[in-house]
């Protein structure tokens, strides 16, 4: 059998990208990352904050959690932009050849559950909108599997197509200003109600102490953090590191504190026992919005299974990225159909933890304009390795022990450190 660091088989994923490969410049890096980081997903775990943490305690959460969170993803962007390699290039690069299959083999059982997830979400939106804007009964099985189904047919297809032209003519062109204008008339509309509801009164609205600031911080920081085994599959193809980093940072910004903090209005002013996406609809002009941001949850999808894709054909290169690509979208589509999700999104929540020290080496490693390629790498990086297994470790220690501190920002610092102290000065990056 032919080993993926075999010369006859050309390996994209662990391969620096070639010059004619970087197209991305900063608009681009900043409407594919605005446009990530828009969803019902993001405004739904907003709605989450209060009223858990009070009102002045949960935006100061969302503004201060999305800058940093943003901030590491858009170093991590630039870090791919620099080497030109893919996550999983990062991942073979810190952790040695052999080691880093162990990652990079999560990674894609993460980003196929993640897929899975937003199909999901992205049929109970397509249900509730049928059911409550046209009087359609899509709550039977032939329903569920009928808007399942079409919403994996959609991401098959453009999984067929190429990446580069999906983000520099559809996100960039099309979908961006269509889903601002969508994200602008909901903020009016709820704006209006909140101001209906009494400004005042929601400001200083107190928690009722289920979230101590930090733990809100570690929510907001979570959702950008979880997109650090992505980012360099999209940043590889910028122009240059700068540009990868200023517009990652921005897009990402902006759009997590947009949503979140719309959720937070939204479950603010939304009648008891009234969920997200039914509060939207009963906004004027909310179903053309709420479907506007419902399309666009599909890029989401797409960032999801296309990553997990590179990173498969990282392990197998005799199959394409898009063969892999195609097969991980039907996977993902037959799994929506039969996994029940409450089951499954605390497993891809643990699953999840493990990236945050994983990626705290990479940028204690790789982050300071030094980095080789997997080809240089030992078959296992030992030191690399027990860091990234102690701030797993952490993580859980603090999550079980002192909640109130939250664990992400601890166990990224911990692991950042530890690996900068121990990292190989090597070679210079490719620009």
């Amino acid at each position: 059998m032919t080993s993926p660091s075999s010369p006859s088989i050309h390996n994209q994923a662990l391969t620096p990208t070639s010059a004619s490969s970087r197209v991305f410049g900063w608009a681009d890096h900043a409407s594919l990352w605005f446009s990530m980081g828009v969803g019902l997903l993001v405004m739904q775990v907003g709605a989450y904050l209060v009223p858990a943490a009070g009102t002045k305690e949960a935006l100061f959460a969302i503004i201060a959690g999305s800058i940093i969170g943003s901030g590491l993803l858009a170093w991590v962007a630039k870090v791919g932009c620099d080497s030109g390699l893919s996550s999983a290039g990062l991942i073979h690069t810190t952790y040695g050849r052999y080691f880093a299959r162990l990652p990079v083999f999560l990674n894609i059982v993460q980003l196929l559950g993640w897929t899975t997830f937003e199909l999901v979400i992205m049929r109970e939106g397509t249900i509730t909108i049928g059911n409550q804007a046209f009087g359609l009964n899509l709550d039977k099985s032939t329903g569920v599997i009928v808007s399942t189904v079409f919403w994996g047919c959609v991401l098959t297809a453009l999984l067929a197509g190429s990446m580069i032209t999906l983000v520099r003519r559809f996100v960039s062109r099309y979908g961006l200003p269509l889903v601002v204008l969508s994200l602008l008339w909901l903020t009016w509309q709820f704006a209006n109600q909140l101001q209906t509801a009494g400004l005042s009164t929601v400001w200083n609205r107190q928690g009722d102490g289920s979230m101590g600031v930090f733990s809100a911080l570690d929510l907001v920081i979570a959702m950008p953090v979880s997109w650090l085994p992505l980012v360099a599959d999209y940043s590889r193809h910028g122009r240059t590191g700068r540009g990868a980093l200023s517009g990652t940072w921005l897009g990402y910004t902006v759009a997590n504190i947009w949503c979140y903090a719309l959720g937070v209005v939204v479950v603010s002013v939304a009648t008891p026992n009234t969920d997200l996406v039914s509060a939207l609809l009963l906004a004027q002009g909310g179903l053309i919005a709420l479907g506007l941001i419902l399309i666009d949850e599909l890029d989401n999808a797409y960032g999801d299974v296309y990553s997990g894709s590179v990173s498969a054909h990282s392990l197998k290169p005799g199959w394409s990225i898009r063969r892999w690509g195609l097969l991980l979208a039907v996977a993902s589509t037959l799994l929506a159909l039969v996994l029940p999700m409450h089951g499954l999104e605390p497993f891809l929540l643990i699953l999840s933890s493990v990236f945050v020290p994983l990626y705290g080496v990479i940028l204690g490693r790789l982050g300071f304009g030094y980095a080789g390629t997997p080809a240089q790498t030992p078959k296992v990086d030992g030191i690399a390795a027990c860091i990234w297994i102690l701030g797993i470790a952490l993580y859980h220690a603090l999550a079980q022990w002192a909640p109130d501190m939250g664990s992400a920002l601890p166990a990224l610092a911990f692991t950042f450190v530890l690996a900068m102290l121990t990292r190989r000065q090597l070679s210079p990056v490719i620009t």
